[in-house]
């Protein structure tokens, strides 16, 4: 009898952990193609009412002519002279926006561009002790202290901003990205960032 309890509860927990993660990425893409949609909802109810297009082909047709709007323009800023005017236009307009260049970085890290607010990844001592926490470098200072992000997982945008001491900040030869895969993953995976720390506190030691 325990037996076929025991069957039953792994075959049944086998399959929620092949059905839940196939579930969930549907509700995200649903969540995803739902935003867009409500985001480009004025050109879909122009195209349905003057092209009498259904409104799925509509929807579809919306998102390639903001795709398509978005190359044309990343073909614009990147001639010479698009780029200068995008440049002036920035300067002198959207950099006195609120907020603009803090979105503007977030953009930047979150669809990978070249342009990283990182730095590198670090393990710092906040609390003058043993303990031990993820950051980022985002500069490092003329005088040898540094400028360190602390996420606040699982959002890497979101977080504190400390200035630390050098000795304080233990900086690793570790990709930012996946130092960004641990803040995402609540801080699993994090067995070969503690490893490279322990072995530099050994070879520092030497």
């Amino acid at each position: 009898m325990e037996k076929i309890k025991l069957f039953f509860k792994t075959t049944l927990l086998g399959g929620i952990l092949v059905i839940l993660p196939i579930f969930i990425l549907i509700l995200v893409f649903n969540w995803i193609y739902k935003f867009v949609i409500e985001q480009v909802r004025p050109l879909v109810e122009m195209l349905v009412e003057t092209v009498r297009l259904h409104e799925f082909v509509a929807s579809i047709l919306a998102i390639v002519i903001t795709l398509l709007v978005c190359f044309a323009v990343g073909l614009i800023v990147k001639t010479r002279l698009g780029k200068f005017t995008f440049e002036i236009f920035e300067k002198n307009f959207l950099h006195k926006l609120p907020f603009y260049k803090i979105i503007k970085e977030t953009v930047i890290q979150l669809v990978g561009s070249d342009k990283n607010i990182f730095k590198s990844v670090a393990l710092v001592n906040l609390f003058g002790n043993e303990t031990l926490v993820t950051a980022f470098v985002t500069e490092e200072h003329k005088d040898g202290s540094f400028t360190i992000f602390v996420p606040s997982g699982p959002a890497p945008t979101a977080g504190f901003i400390y200035h630390l001491k050098k000795e304080y900040v233990h900086v690793l030869d570790y990709p930012v990205e996946k130092g960004m895969k641990i803040i995402f993953s609540l801080g699993a995976g994090s067995d070969e960032l503690l490893t490279l720390y322990k072995n530099s506190k050994v070879k520092g030691n030497e």
